[in-house]
C-alpha cells in the first residue's frame, strides 16, 4: 500500500478534460454550468468595494475559482458590519460571491474550468504567441539581409557610375557639362594623335620599298593618307584633297537639335473654306480676264498683261535672263582658298578619313608583323636569296627596330579607338548623344538613391517588428507563469482526491 500511495498519476494535458469526465470528477454538461457561473461573475463585479487587492484581481484577463475564494475572504473584512449573530451576512455582495463559490464547487465545476484554461493555454495561446515572436525574429533577419543587400547594391551602382565616368574621362559632378567640355578638347587631342604619325616615316618607306621591290618597281604610293598625315599632321579635308593650305577656314556651326518645334515655325497653309486669306489671296493666273492683281503666266491674249507691274513675265528678254543666271552662279561660288563646310573639318574629325587612317595604320602594322616573322626564319634559304637584291632599307632592318615600329603604330591605334574616343566621336556626330549618356549615367545614381531609400524602409520595418516582439514577450512570460500556476493548482487538487498521490500533467512543458 505504501508503494501504491507513492505511485504518481500521469495525465496527458491534451486529454485532461476527458480524464476528469471519465473519472466522474465533473459533469458531462460542465460547459453549461461554467456559462452560468460566468454570468453571475459578470453581474457581481458591477458592485465591488474600493479595495486595491480586489482591483488587481479583477484586472486579470480571466477570473477563476481561486480568485473568487480570495474575493470572499476580502469581503469578510469589508462586509463584517453586515454579519448577524448567526454568522450570516446580509450584504448582497457577500451573498453573490458566496453563491458563485458554491456554484463553482458543485460537480467540481471549478476544476474542469481550470483544466479548460490549462488546455487552451498549452495548446493554442502559448504556441500562438511563440509563433508570432518567431515570425518577428524571422522578419528581422530577412529585413537585415535585405538592408545589407540594398546597401551593397547601392554601393555597386555608384561604383558603376564612377567607373563609367572614368571611362568617359569625367568626374561625374556635372555629367553634361563635362562631356561637352571633352568635345571641345577633342580637336587638340586629335592633333596630338596626328602629330604622333610623324614618327612613322621609316615604317612607311620600308613598306613602300618592299612593295616596289616585290611588284617590280610599282609606282603606286602606299598608305597615302598616312603619308600625308606623317608629313603635315592632322590637316583639314581641304588641304588633303587639294594639296594646299586654305587661306581661311570657316568651320560649320554645331548646334544642339531642338527637342520641339514651335507651333508657328512651320506653316502648312490652310486649304479649308474658312481660310483667313480668302479665296482671292492665291491666284494661279488661269483666268480669261486680265486683272492687274493676278499672276500672268504669259499665255494671255491681251497685250496689256505684259505691262503689269505686279505680274511675272516669262518673255524673251535676254538681258534679264543673263542677269539672273549670273546672280545664281555668283552666289554658288566659294572664294578661292577658303575652306567651308565639311572641307573645314580635320581628317580625324571626319569619320570617312578617320576610318581610312585607321585602316592604313592596321595595314602597316600587319606588314611589319609579317616582316618580324620573316626575320625570325633565319634558316629559310629561299627567303634569304630572294632579299639579296633588295634595297638596303629592307636588308638593314632588325627585329628590335621592327617591333619598335609596331609598338608605335599600336599606340596610335589604341589612342584613336579606345572606348573614350568612341564616345567622344559619337557625341561629336550627334549632340543628342550627350543627353542619352547623361540620362543613362543619372539613372545609375537614381537607382542607387532608390536602393538607399529601400534600405531605410527595411530599417523601419525591422524596428517595427522589434517593437512588436518586445510587446509580445512580456505577454508570453505572463501567460506562461499563469499557466504554470494553473498546472500546480490542478495537480494539487487532483492529488487531494487521491490521498496525496503525486500528479504529473504530461505534455505541458513550458
Amino acid at each position: 500500500m505504501q508503494d501504491y500511495q507513492n505511485l504518481p498519476i500521469d495525465i496527458q494535458t491534451s486529454k485532461l478534460l476527458d480524464w476528469l469526465v471519465d473519472r466522474r470528477h465533473c459533469s458531462l454538461k460542465w460547459q453549461g454550468q461554467v456559462r452560468t457561473v460566468r454570468e453571475k461573475i459578470a453581474t457581481a463585479i458591477q458592485d465591488m468595494p474600493e479595495n486595491e487587492e480586489i482591483r488587481q484581481l479583477l484586472a486579470g484577463s480571466y477570473i477563476h475559482y481561486f480568485h473568487c475564494l480570495r474575493i470572499v475572504e476580502i469581503l469578510k473584512g469589508t462586509e463584517a458590519s453586515t454579519k448577524n449573530i448567526f454568522g450570516r451576512y446580509s450584504s448582497q455582495r457577500m451573498k453573490d460571491w458566496q453563491e458563485i463559490v458554491s456554484l463553482y464547487e458543485k460537480d467540481n465545476t471549478f476544476l474542469v474550468e481550470l483544466a479548460s484554461f490549462l488546455v487552451r493555454n498549452v495548446s493554442y495561446e502559448i504556441p500562438s504567441l511563440k509563433k508570432q515572436i518567431s515570425k518577428c525574429q524571422q522578419l528581422q533577419q530577412e529585413y537585415s539581409r535585405k538592408e545589407e543587400e540594398c546597401q551593397l547594391a547601392a554601393t555597386e551602382m555608384r561604383e558603376r557610375f564612377y567607373g563609367s565616368c572614368k571611362q568617359y574621362g569625367i568626374t561625374g559632378d556635372d555629367v553634361r557639362r563635362e562631356l561637352l567640355a571633352l568635345v571641345k578638347d577633342l580637336p587638340c587631342q586629335l592633333d596630338e594623335i596626328g602629330a604622333g604619325a610623324r614618327g612613322l616615316l621609316e615604317a612607311i618607306d620600308l613598306y613602300q620599298a618592299c612593295v616596289q621591290f616585290v611588284c617590280d618597281s610599282s609606282t603606286e604610293q602606299v598608305v597615302p593618307l598616312l603619308r600625308h598625315m606623317q608629313a603635315r599632321g592632322n590637316t583639314t579635308i581641304y588641304e588633303w584633297r587639294r594639296g594646299v593650305k586654305p587661306t581661311s577656314v570657316e568651320r560649320p556651326k554645331t548646334e544642339e537639335v531642338k527637342e520641339a518645334v514651335e507651333e508657328d515655325a512651320i506653316d502648312w497653309g490652310d486649304f479649308g473654306a474658312g481660310s483667313a486669306l480668302g479665296p482671292e489671296a492665291v491666284d494661279y493666273g488661269i483666268s480669261v480676264e486680265g486683272a492687274s492683281e493676278e499672276i500672268d503666266w504669259g499665255i494671255s491674249l491681251e497685250s496689256e498683261a505684259h505691262e503689269s507691274s505686279e505680274g511675272i513675265d516669262w518673255g524673251d528678254r535676254k538681258e534679264e535672263e543673263e542677269a539672273q543666271i549670273t546672280l545664281l552662279e555668283a552666289g554658288s561660288e566659294v572664294p578661292e582658298g577658303m575652306a567651308q563646310g565639311p572641307d573645314a573639318l580635320s581628317l580625324l574629325e571626319t569619320s570617312e578619313t578617320r576610318n581610312q587612317f585607321i585602316d592604313e595604320l592596321m595595314e602597316l602594322e600587319i606588314f611589319l608583323s609579317q616582316r618580324i616573322i620573316e626575320t625570325n626564319e633565319e634558316a629559310d634559304i629561299l627567303a634569304v636569296s630572294q632579299f639579296q637584291l633588295a634595297p638596303p632599307i629592307l636588308q638593314d632592318q632588325t627585329k628590335e627596330k621592327l617591333e619598335a615600329m609596331v609598338a608605335a603604330i599600336q599606340d596610335l591605334i589604341g589612342r584613336l579607338t579606345n572606348l573614350r574616343m568612341q564616345h567622344l566621336f559619337m557625341i561629336l556626330a550627334s549632340p543628342r548623344y550627350v543627353d542619352r549618356v547623361t540620362e543613362l549615367l543619372r539613372q545609375k545614381l537614381k537607382q542607387a538613391d532608390l536602393l538607399l531609400l529601400k534600405k531605410e524602409l527595411m530599417i523601419q520595418k525591422r524596428q517595427e517588428t522589434l517593437e512588436e516582439q518586445a510587446s509580445l514577450e512580456p505577454k508570453l512570460d505572463l501567460l506562461v507563469q499563469k499557466t504554470r500556476d494553473l498546472q500546480k493548482l490542478i495537480e494539487a487538487d487532483i492529488s487531494k482526491r487521491y490521498n496525496g498521490r503525486p500528479v504529473n500533467l504530461m505534455g505541458a512543458s513550458l
